[in-house]
């Protein structure tokens, strides 16, 4: 496996703790304001140095930036002249050695919690997701719509992906819900996972970015699921959790429902050696939130966490 850790486009502590925990290849955000122009390869090339400068080798890009992909998942107006930048985008992530992207079909509603102050261990907070606490947003798609949104995108940027040698990386919807108030939602079952990947468009190119805990709140056997797409799995979400889709929180990553290294076993065992990073990490005593899941103290227990089953293994070997 190949650790890395996400990354915001500018610095901040994270960039800091990843490195000295010894994590020095990143999955990046672009950023995400007027000034960045998403087809200008010299704004690219800046906020590349700026990570390469720090020590730190980006290797794929999370999530597809929404400024674009909002309208390519709702099929709206704008949907075509997205779907030409992102495909604009490849050229400049191959020249850049940028390998993939990580991106979802979750329209209006991204991945989604009711609470961010879940009692974890120790009274460290996590998030937590409650169909009954969920507010109807007013937004609607149905799953058809969605279906058909999403072959219209695949089927157009596929080639130049395969062109230019980008792998596409699709994250199940998060929670994996059939629908949120009128928002139905397509990527919530390993039937329709497979579908998307295999059946949509055959191509090397396109895959899975395996967000562990997703397949399991589904309800899905994790080694099954992983046996069956280990050659299409381009990314790995090392994260736990508690199950059932419309009631569970997140978990400290020794403290979920996944015995997290017989899971890796399993990955090493089916030939995933792919970048891996860990997800969803609790927020610690004494530290304010700035993106509930995402603070930066609680990657450091995580990373540590994940370079030992990773050294664990070696030695198994």
């Amino acid at each position: 496996m190949i650790l890395t850790d996400y990354f915001r486009s500018t610095h901040d502590a994270t960039w800091d703790f990843a490195l000295q925990s010894g994590v020095d290849k990143g999955v990046i955000r672009l950023p995400e304001d007027s000034s960045f122009d998403i087809t200008d390869y010299s704004h690219w090339r800046q906020v590349h140095k700026r990570f390469t400068d720090y020590g730190i080798t980006p290797l794929l890009i999370e999530p597809m930036p929404n400024e674009l992909h909002d309208h390519i998942k709702a099929g709206d107006s704008k949907r075509d002249e997205c779907i030409e930048k992102v495909i604009k985008m490849f050229p400049i992530m191959q020249e850049l050695g940028i390998e993939g992207i990580c991106f979802n079909f979750m329209a209006h509603i991204g991945w989604l919690r009711t609470s961010s102050t879940f009692p974890e261990r120790g009274g460290a907070k996590v998030t937590e997701f409650s169909m009954k606490d969920f507010t109807p947003t007013g937004a609607k798609i149905t799953a058809k719509e969605l279906w058909n949104n999403y072959e219209y995108f695949i089927k157009a940027v596929i080639p130049h992906a395969e062109k230019y040698g980008i792998k596409l990386a699709l994250h199940p919807d998060d929670p994996p819900v059939p629908n949120l108030g009128d928002v139905e939602r397509i990527m919530i079952s390993r039937e329709n996972i497979r579908k998307a990947i295999n059946d949509v468009v055959k191509s090397d190119n396109l895959g899975l970015c395996m967000c562990q805990a997703n397949f399991y709140i589904m309800g899905e056997d994790l080694q099954s699921v992983i046996e069956e797409f280990a050659k299409k799995i381009f990314f790995v979400h090392f994260r736990n959790t508690t199950r059932t889709p419309n009631g569970f929180r997140e978990t400290f990553h020794d403290n979920g429902d996944i015995d997290m290294a017989k899971l890796m076993q399993i990955y090493i065992k089916n030939g995933v050696d792919v970048p891996i990073r860990v997800d969803h990490v609790p927020t610690y005593a004494g530290e304010k939130s700035q993106v509930a899941g995402y603070d930066a103290m609680g990657r450091l227990f995580a990373i540590g966490y994940l370079k030992g089953i990773l050294q664990a293994c070696e030695l198994q070997k």
